[in-house]
């Protein structure tokens, strides 16, 4: 049998915690899988004194997560610290420097760094593995990096933050508004104090800028990611979605064009009846659509201790089963130098059309207002209904209009055209419809 592996773990938070658990807990069945054992050897964490609920004993203590990315006692670095800066990175380049192999679950940190670091595992030979930063327990980053070969990704896309899931699935299975819901989620756990993270789309967007390099083969460009959460979607929405045969849900998208790479994070009405449309509450889900494959969706627990520590652990057993010789798979399924400039695509009609919804006064000639100004920016309606507006003075209706393929500035300047026009009570809705898988 082989030497075992010594692990070293920065951070034992939930995550860290549970990972040192489930190694322990699955040793005798990761030694037969690996044929070789898998030993936690050393940790790091801020507080030494705290339960945990695991057993440390015989396990080396580090106060400085750089000095263990450093130990000539471990082979494997797991960083569990999170964030994009600080002891997170500089263990990580640590480690790599070092000639440690790496295990992450930090995707604020490989949006940010993640080519840089990519080219420093590269140079010193040793893997950089990230499967936790990505939607939790699924397996789409060994999916798309190594399951894959010769397809031809042509968009990838999906549910990839529980927390902003788990509340539009509340709100419409409940009919509570958004800050209820939020106040709620923030009670059990499934939203930080702070949640804007969340719920405006930063937290999808890291994910989606990693999966976009590893379809198209781009530099990662999460600054370049159209971004939008999910703040302003409110019960009439919910509503409108329903009877049209639709359902809200963040969805992070990423699609090659003729122009380039298209990346979006918004809000988007999927039909009801598609299989994205029934992942509900903390569930992830992602779709790749490729020219051999076909449509393919992988969906589960995107978040949690023991979710995130099974795709941590997936990532140290790869490693295990590795040997001395063996020529590992590039960081981001391609040599991080042969990694092409990201080309963000140019706004083009949109397949699935827009859900526009405006609260306006209640007088003559404002139905007709309504449609010239979608006619003078060529976009074609689908539908358009006007009904009273729930809880809104009678004064008041809501117009829902449904369009048929546009481009995003076609609306957008439709939009401030009824804006300037003096109509509008509050700000207008718009939101994408999406073909789905």
């Amino acid at each position: 049998m082989a030497d075992a592996l010594r692990i070293g773990i920065a951070g034992l938070g939930t995550v860290g915690a549970s990972t040192v658990r489930v190694l322990a807990e699955k040793a005798a069945e990761m030694t037969r899988q690996c044929g070789r054992n898998l030993t936690v050897t050393a940790v790091s964490a801020r507080d030494r004194k705290r339960d945990r609920g695991i057993d440390l004993s015989g396990v080396t203590w580090f106060d400085d997560p750089v000095d263990l990315a450093r130990s000539a006692d471990i082979d494997v670095f797991v960083e569990l610290i999170g964030g994009e800066e600080g002891a997170a990175l500089a263990s990580v380049k640590a480690a790599l420097e070092a000639g440690r192999h790496v295990v992450t679950a930090n995707k604020a940190l490989l949006a940010k760094h993640g080519i840089a670091l990519a080219e420093r595992a590269e140079k010193s030979g040793v893997v950089l593995n990230y499967e936790a930063a990505v939607a939790g327990g699924i397996p789409v980053i060994k999916t798309m990096r190594e399951s894959m070969a010769g397809n031809t990704i042509s968009r990838v896309f999906g549910i990839l933050n529980g927390t902003s899931n788990y509340i539009l699935t509340r709100m419409e299975a409940e009919g509570i508004s958004f800050a209820d819901c939020l106040a709620d989620a923030q009670r059990l756990g499934y939203a930080e104090a702070d949640p804007t993270f969340d719920i405006e789309g930063q937290d999808t967007a890291h994910k989606l800028a990693i999966l976009s390099s590893l379809a198209f083969g781009h530099k990662i460009a999460a600054e370049d990611i159209y971004l939008e959460g999910i703040s302003n979607i409110t019960q009439a929405d919910i509503r409108a979605a329903a009877e049209l045969g639709y359902r809200i849900k963040l969805l992070g998208v990423a699609q090659r064009t003729d122009t380039g790479v298209e990346q979006r994070v918004h809000p988007t009405m999927v039909p009801t009846a598609s299989v994205i449309a029934q992942v509900h509450g903390v569930t992830n889900a992602v779709a790749i659509e490729t020219d051999i494959l076909g449509e393919l969706l992988l969906s589960g627990p995107g978040a949690g201790g023991s979710a995130t520590a099974s795709a941590v652990v997936g990532d140290i057993a790869d490693i295990a089963k590795s040997r001395p010789g063996f020529q590992h798979a590039p960081v981001f399924g391609r040599p991080a130098k042969q990694l092409a400039p990201y080309k963000r695509a140019q706004m083009r009609a949109h397949a699935g059309g827009y859900f526009i919804r405006f609260t306006v006064h209640d007088r003559a000639g404002v139905f007709a207002a309504l449609a010239k100004r979608m006619a003078d920016n060529k976009i074609s309606l689908e539908s358009i209904v006007q009904h009273a507006s729930v809880g809104q003075p009678d004064t008041h209706k809501t117009v829902i209009l449904v369009t048929h393929e546009t481009t995003e500035a076609a609306v957008r300047k439709a939009v401030d055209g009824v804006t300037r026009d003096g109509h509008l009570v509050d700000k207008a809705q718009v939101i994408r419809i999406e073909r789905a898988t």
